[in-house]
């Protein structure tokens, strides 16, 4: 590790503020910052991960010191949680004064309230730290489980499916999804996946999918009762002959990703999936693994996504979450993000838009040779459409749970 070298906070704070106001419109920023000034922004998020629940601590106290903006984490154990309580309010008519101003939003979730009408915008352009954004194509940063963003929800994380594992009991790690099953029988009850109704273990099924299925480009479109039984059959038979070796007989599954670093780190299992590619340096900076743990990122491609912020219709604090929305892509909130210490996550800017004194930022970071460089990537997949999430999570309880 590199020695802590943090700018003092004081310094943050003053070129948070000129970020924030630097490169806006004459006309409409100044104007959203002084409108922000005393609201309160509550933002729903997932609550299930410490190290993201004091990031968005963090995040809360520099936009209250910059921007006078109070920003409260509403926690969710689901975000449909969120998109259920919008709908309920568009029906019952509360079409101005809703009880969410921002939400932390993905996939089929997004794609819920999108369809419906149900957001704000589109908004990013308006953001000034929009201007950061990496939106080179293929960027996960425009599309969203291959829904186009159209300006109605802005990144905020980047994130990579690897698997996490403990180099002090495995060698022998799988190089890809069909070498899982001779890794499971060799490792009996030494893997295993979260709940298929969490994102992390949905995601793990459609890791599978892409490199088992016949036909990769089905994915990229919506599923139907013949596409999904054609591309998803090789997916049953592999998942059929792992499940058996899994943790606990595959009858159990730890309820989140948090739950299965707990396992990780107790020694009851050896293996995990991870969709932060920097879960290991982080956690074993943080004393959450031991410091043996080792990034697995499998060939034949990596699922890679961007997590989203999106302003419902009716919050009645818009002005507010614009503010919130647009300091998450200011450079110092990114290199935060990215700091080990913190998150880990990879940026979504482009660093090369960067001044130098912002792009010195991120080479001040503190390195781990735990974390996996930028060279170790080699096909970023694109996520499946909505659609086949929802009909994974269906067809698996169906197979397995009755």
């Amino acid at each position: 590790m590199t020695a802590d070298r943090r700018v003092p906070r004081a310094a943050i704070v003053v070129l948070i503020g000129l970020l924030l106001i630097g490169r806006a419109s004459a006309q409409s920023w100044p104007q959203t910052l002084t409108e922000a000034r005393g609201q309160t922004v509550y933002w729903n998020a997932w609550a299930g991960d410490e190290k993201t629940n004091a990031f968005m601590v963090w995040v809360a106290q520099q936009v209250a010191t910059c921007c006078g903006v109070t920003l409260h984490q509403v926690p969710l154990s689901d975000t449909a949680e969120a998109v259920t309580r919008v709908i309920a309010e568009k029906t019952a008519g509360r079409d101005t004064d809703g009880t969410v101003d921002l939400i932390w939003i993905n996939g089929p979730n997004f794609l819920a309230l999108k369809e419906r009408g149900l957001l704000y915008g589109p908004f990013t352009q308006r953001l000034p730290n929009f201007a950061y954004v990496d939106t080179k194509a293929p960027s996960p940063n425009l599309i969203d489980f291959t829904v186009p963003v159209d300006g109605y929800e802005s990144p905020w994380l980047a994130a990579r499916f690897v698997f996490i594992y403990d180099s002090a009991h495995v060698r022998d790690v799988p190089r890809d999804i069909p070498g899982f099953l001779p890794w499971v029988r060799r490792h009996p009850g030494r893997f295993t996946h979260p709940r298929i109704d969490n994102f992390l273990g949905v995601t793990f099924l459609e890791q599978a999918l892409e490199a088992l299925t016949p036909d990769r480009a089905a994915l990229q479109h919506p599923a139907t009762d013949a596409t999904f039984a054609e591309a998803t059959a090789p997916l049953w038979a592999w998942y059929d002959a792992v499940r058996p070796y899994l943790w606990r007989h595959g009858r159990q599954f730890p309820a989140s990703g948090p739950a299965a670093r707990q396992l990780l780190d107790d020694g009851e299992i050896d293996m995990m999936p991870s969709f932060n590619s920097a879960e290991a340096a982080v956690d074993v900076e943080a004393g959450l693994l031991p410091a043996t743990a080792r990034t697995l990122i499998l060939e034949g491609g990596t699922l890679a996504n961007t997590s989203f912020v999106a302003i419902p219709y009716n919050s009645p604090h818009k002005a507010g979450a614009l503010v919130v929305a647009n300091f998450l892509l200011a450079p110092a909130a990114q290199a935060q993000a990215a700091d080990i210490r913190v998150l880990g996550s990879p940026t979504v800017l482009d660093l090369a838009k960067l001044a130098a004194p912002e792009r010195a930022r991120f080479d001040r970071l503190p390195k781990s040779p735990l974390q996996p460089p930028n060279t170790a990537w080699g096909v970023l997949l694109p996520e499946p459409h909505p659609s086949w999430a929802t009909r994974l999570v269906t067809a698996w309880e169906t197979r397995y749970t009755r």
